[in-house]
């Protein structure tokens, strides 16, 4: 177990640290383990009518065709993170949101990563043990 407030960290500067307050989310997804992905896809499909968006043959994305903000992501495994988060967290600034996780003393579980499909991430776990992908689309 962590406890936060700590702010004084070596290489991270104040002025990144106060851009968190001006920091916005943009979207949240659910992360679903699952053991098929084209099981638990067709699943959504029939009861929710939700379509694929996304699909990295380890991770598929779904969404409402109507509302393309709803959306929910089944996982078999992590490409490379050692464990699969509960909740992604799409932010419009990733280095802010790292610096404030760093900041607060929160366990981060996977480093801030430039990923080959697009997004700079971390994971970081929360006070009750949940694990937050917190990325943003570069």
């Amino acid at each position: 177990m962590w406890c936060g407030g700590g702010r004084n960290i070596p290489g991270v500067s104040l002025g990144l640290l106060e851009r968190v307050g001006r920091m916005g989310v943009q979207r949240v997804v659910a992360d679903l383990p699952s053991r098929s992905l084209e099981d638990a896809s067709a699943f959504y499909r029939r009861v929710l009518g939700l379509e694929p968006v996304m699909d990295h043959g380890w991770i598929v994305t779904l969404a409402d065709p109507q509302r393309s903000g709803a959306q929910l992501s089944l996982m078999t495994h992590d490409e490379t993170a050692p464990v699969l988060p509960a909740v992604s967290v799409q932010v419009d600034d990733v280095d802010a949101a790292y610096a404030a996780a760093v900041a607060e003393g929160a366990p981060i579980v996977h480093p801030l990563t430039d990923e080959p499909w697009g997004v700079r991430r971390f994971f970081v776990r929360d006070p009750d043990g949940n694990i937050v992908n917190v990325l943003a689309h570069h």
